[in-house]
């Protein structure tokens, strides 16, 4: 059928009529003078006019009628039509049309602003505990150490939490269960990794403490337990509040940091407590390798990191404390392009709005870091193009795109580590050459990707 079946002989034969009422301004209930001779139809379409201008067919009208009491002696009588269908109609072609616009429909992709700013301090927090105890970094051995196991903590918990959160999908237990197999391992081998470079004992506890709260946090941050662990890191806020006085005693620093460690283990076991006595996951486990991407670009991004940090620590302290706008500019692109995706009509429309979105989101995100490094005295440029391709890559990541991401950040991490190690380039040319290359090629991919509608299904 092309259109409304017509209810009665008079409808089939009759001629278009043009809708007789008249609304004032284009809209509100029409407004029809009382007056002896007046039409009763017209006075009873006038009436119900926002009722029945969105039906779309008379038998919602009729629907309407016989919802109001509307008998069919009454329709006779008053209103010289045979039945109730004659009726609605006739009501039917005298009001226009009106169909109201939808309601907005909500954003599914709304940020939690608390939420990420929240993370975007729990990223920079553990850093006061090398302020509050500084003495295993005296030790060069110690040190390498320490940003061995930092580097393989890093990418063990970005490929651990990738797959957690692929457990996550067939219920929490799954994903408790992949945290709590994976978490301690990690621990484990960053710590035995680390204290072979480590000469003496001291410089071996403080890399298995910082092993240990790694892979707390990240069990933490899986779960979705963002404040137990800002709880958990309220000593080291403490202390690193306190050390400008010069009050605290020499043992009170690596007290404290032995503090926010044991607290954020004991937090995450009791996160992992539901565990026990529920059901191994029933189905297939994800397959490793889909976790492997992640991983390098944990790698990666370590490197990255810690290149820049040698040279300017304030840099990096700049670009952990952006990691939670990034997050919240995240989520407000893919707000923003399931919005464009609602209001385009053609696939070039919908690619120019994506467009528009990205270039937004990702020039909110890098004036604050350009701004942030003017302010620490960081050089900008090298710190900018830095903060861009880290983003561009979890902007990949969110699309389903692990490998270009990851690849991309690896060889921004050569390019920024290698030359200056074999003398051929210094350091913030290296950096600021690899992570430009880096960040086109990716920001191309990424504008590439969420240029297709069926991105965002």
């Amino acid at each position: 059928m092309s259109g409304p079946m017509p209810l009665t002989e008079a409808a089939r034969t009759a001629e278009p009529v043009a809708a007789v009422l008249r609304l004032p301004g284009g809209r509100g209930t029409p407004a029809v003078a009382a007056a002896d001779g007046a039409d009763p139809v017209d006075l009873l379409a006038a009436e119900l006019a926002d009722r029945t201008g969105p039906a779309v067919h008379p038998y919602e009208v009729a629907a309407l009628l016989e919802s109001l009491g509307m008998t069919e002696s009454r329709i006779r009588r008053e209103y010289g039509h045979r039945d109730l269908f004659q009726l609605a109609e006739d009501l039917h072609r005298r009001v226009p049309r009106s169909h109201p616009a939808p309601p907005p429909a909500p954003d599914p992709w709304r940020p939690d602003t608390l939420r990420c700013a929240l993370r975007g301090l729990l990223f920079a927090l553990p850093g006061l505990g090398y302020l509050l105890a500084p003495g295993p970094l005296d030790d060069r051995g110690t040190l390498r150490g320490l940003v061995l196991a930092a580097l393989l903590s890093w990418a063990w918990s970005q490929a651990l939490s990738h797959r957690a959160h692929l457990r996550l999908a067939t219920g929490r237990p799954a994903a408790r269960r992949t945290l709590a197999l994976g978490a301690p391992a990690g621990a484990a081998l960053a710590t035995g990794a680390g204290a072979a470079c480590a000469p003496s004992a001291e410089g071996a506890a403080f890399l298995a403490g910082q092993s240990l709260y790694l892979a707390a946090a990240g069990v933490l941050l899986v779960l979705g337990a963002e404040r137990v662990l800002a709880c958990a890191l309220l000593p080291l806020a403490a202390g690193a509040a306190a050390l400008p006085l010069g009050v605290l005693p020499p043992w009170a620093g690596p007290s404290l940091c032995l503090a926010a460690v044991l607290l954020s283990a004991a937090a995450a076991v009791r996160a992992l407590l539901p565990l026990r006595g529920q059901e191994r996951p029933s189905g297939p486990a994800p397959a490793w390798h889909r976790s492997l991407p992640y991983g390098l670009f944990g790698l990666a991004a370590g490197v990255l990191a810690l290149t820049a940090g040698r040279r300017e620590p304030l840099a990096v302290v700049v670009l952990t404390l952006s990691m939670g706008p990034a997050e919240w500019l995240l989520f407000r692109f893919r707000g923003l392009a399931v919005s464009a995706l609602r209001a385009s009509r053609t696939p070039a429309a919908f690619a120019l709005r994506a467009a528009r979105a990205l270039a937004l989101c990702l020039g909110c995100y890098l004036l604050p870091v350009a701004a942030g490094g003017l302010l620490t005295g960081s050089a900008p440029a090298p710190l900018t193009a830095l903060a861009a391709v880290l983003f561009t890559a979890l902007l990949l990541q969110a699309f389903g795109t692990a490998w270009p991401a990851a690849l991309g950040c690896a060889a921004a991490a050569l390019t920024a580590a290698l030359p200056p190690a074999l003398g051929l380039l210094a350091p913030a040319p290296a950096q600021l050459l690899g992570c430009t290359a880096a960040g086109t090629v990716l920001l191309a991919l990424a504008a590439a990707r969420t240029a297709r509608s069926t991105a965002h299904a």
